[in-house]
């Protein structure tokens, strides 16, 4: 059904619902995402999105993946719709430093709500790699960051603010003691200036 309902969006270039209701689709890009091939991806350990360094048997891994995803792809939607479709990617594995950079995005946004509560934050490189280890999943990639970092840090870190254990103009430093993130509470120097 749902392939008939992007058929239509694709051949006609609008769509029209069961009251008559038209919704037009000129001048609209259509990205559409899937999961077609990551059955292959974890069944294959040794094929695909594994977090590793740059080199020639990434080059020859990712296109035997790509080839094989594109395979599965063609046996999974009809010809019809395929034939539709202006361009089809398959995005390479993240990197472990593009996982990093993803990962410090992400504490970017949270140093930012935090400042706004007037706490400060750092995040030490221990801390970063916990993250790292304990939210990257080869199959799901780095969605399952977001949660680790509301896992191991957002929600421990709301709690002892609840607490009381940090007060406004805190410098609140995350590191990890025994394989334990671990909250440290200093004066925040740069707010006794201001």
């Amino acid at each position: 059904e749902v392939f008939n309902i992007l058929l239509q969006v694709l051949e006609d270039g609008r769509l029209t619902d069961a009251q008559g209701r038209t919704v037009d689709f000129k001048n609209t890009v259509v990205i559409m995402t899937s999961n077609v091939g990551a059955n292959l991806i974890e069944r294959s350990g040794n094929i695909g999105f594994q977090v590793r360094d740059e080199g020639e048997n990434e080059v020859v891994d990712y296109e035997r993946m790509k080839e094989r995803v594109l395979d599965e792809l063609k046996r999974t939607f009809r010809p019809e719709f395929l034939n539709r479709i202006d361009d089809i990617i398959v995005f390479h594995p993240l990197n472990r430093d593009q996982l990093q950079a993803i990962i410090d995005l992400m504490l970017k946004n949270l140093r930012t709500q935090l400042k706004e509560q007037g706490f400060q934050l750092e995040i030490t490189p221990a801390a970063k790699d916990k993250i790292y280890h304990e939210g990257y999943d080869p199959l799901y990639g780095a969605r399952p960051l977001r949660r680790a970092i509301q896992r191991l840090v957002e929600n421990p870190m709301a709690d002892e603010i609840l607490r009381g254990t940090f007060e406004e103009g805190d410098l609140i430093t995350v590191t990890v003691q025994d394989d334990q993130v671990r909250f440290e509470k200093s004066r925040d120097k740069t707010s006794s200036l201001a």
